[in-house]
């Protein structure tokens, strides 16, 4: 385990590459109530 292994969080991380040990950062998607509250402050 390091960062030759391909499974590994590390290993990732080196071979720059996603997986189940090291999965891609959620964006949360705004609402619909919170785009509307955006355009009224305006």
């Amino acid at each position: 385990m390091g960062k030759g292994d391909k499974k590994s969080k590390r290993g990732k991380i080196a071979n720059k590459s996603y997986g189940a040990r090291r999965p891609r950062k959620i964006r949360k998607k705004p609402t619909v109530e919170e785009k509307i509250n955006v355009k009224n402050k305006a």
